[in-house]
């Protein structure tokens, strides 16, 4: 049988734009290991991410309403899928490397902490290196898989995993795409949910913004997608056109004000930090109390444990950590009478 990879990577340089990433031009992987003979590497490494126990894990995690009433609104997951699905679209209408745009798509957001930004900013508060979870993904995919060999993926999907934040610069047109397709994701979701659960409504949106962008989410998204595309087309850069991309960072920032500092949405959020710090403080006086996973990064390979203790929070789920938390700080009753 012929080799079906190489067939698959002659056949990306025929179809692709000259401004994608080519999977046997990448710059390859930290441990260089046998290529497989009918996947090309970006595919591969989608594949490995998927596979990933961090990424099951996302089904668990909040992506911003804390333990919502209703199976609808988006959890970590979901979000991921969401920035997938967008990501993909603008990466096939570029003609850039759909594989490669969904494993930093799927992979970006291994990292994050129970409870969304509430875990993560609490972790950032205690953990003396601070925490930032596009890093912490990284960690995730290079010391927690695989019982500490890591994933091995290649440099280019790291580096999209990493830069995915507003501030970060992507070196793969791939990854720019996914940065962009993050925060269109998130806004827009977001807004569904929030008019979900009786926050704002569709007519409270700003009349300026939703008359540019739209006025229903499948509007917003079609005009996001479809500028990105426009503007981009045979282009070595990804970018909005000045209007639109004015509008959807004035949305997000609606949102900031209006969802995501909002009581009726955030209420619960410092319960959520106190839990973190709680369990925190509590490991980091007792390192030996952690799964054997976690102690041989501390034991064996010299990681400090205020690091370690950090890489063990933030991989549980919301319900692992309340579970954990329940264990060790609510006295149990002495027996049933």
């Amino acid at each position: 049988m012929a080799n079906v990879r190489i067939m698959l990577e002659e056949r990306e340089h025929q179809m692709l734009s000259e401004f994608a990433a080519f999977s046997d031009a990448s710059k390859g992987r930290k441990q260089p290991e046998k290529q497989c003979d009918i996947r090309p590497d970006f595919q591969r490494d989608r594949d490995r991410i998927i596979h990933s126990k961090s990424f099951r894990r996302l089904k668990d995690k909040t992506q911003v309403f804390l333990t919502p009433e209703g199976d609808h609104y988006r959890t970590r997951l979901t979000h991921t899928l969401e920035v997938s699905q967008i990501a993909r679209s603008v990466a096939r209408a570029l003609r850039l490397n759909e594989d490669l745009t969904e494993a930093i798509a799927l992979g970006h957001d291994l990292g994050h902490t129970p409870f969304g930004h509430a875990g993560e900013r609490a972790l950032d508060r205690v953990c003396p290196a601070g925490f930032k979870h596009q890093e912490q993904s990284i960690r995730v995919v290079e010391l927690h898989e695989k019982d500490g060999r890591g994933l091995n993926l290649t440099w280019e999907v790291l580096d999209g995993i990493v830069n995915h934040q507003t501030a970060g610069k992507p070196a793969t047109l791939e990854g720019a795409v996914v940065r962009l397709a993050d925060k269109i994701a998130y806004v827009n979701h977001d807004i569904d949910d929030a008019i979900r659960g009786k926050i704002i409504r569709e007519e409270e949106l700003p009349k300026d913004l939703t008359d540019i962008l739209g006025h229903s989410l499948k509007e917003r998204l079609n005009t996001l997608v479809h500028d990105i595309v426009s503007n981009s087309y045979e282009k070595p850069e990804i970018v909005m056109s000045p209007e639109v991309s004015e509008a959807m960072y004035a949305l997000r920032k609606y949102m900031f004000a209006s969802v995501y500092t909002n009581p009726v949405a955030k209420g619960q959020e410092h319960k959520a930090e106190h839990m973190i710090e709680q369990l925190y403080e509590y490991y980091r006086k007792r390192p030996e109390l952690l799964p054997e996973e976690y102690r041989l990064l501390w034991e064996e390979r010299g990681e400090e444990t205020d690091r370690v203790v950090a890489d063990y929070i933030a991989g549980m789920t919301d319900k692992y950590a309340v579970t954990r938390f329940s264990d060790i700080m609510i006295p149990k009753a002495w027996g049933v009478y």
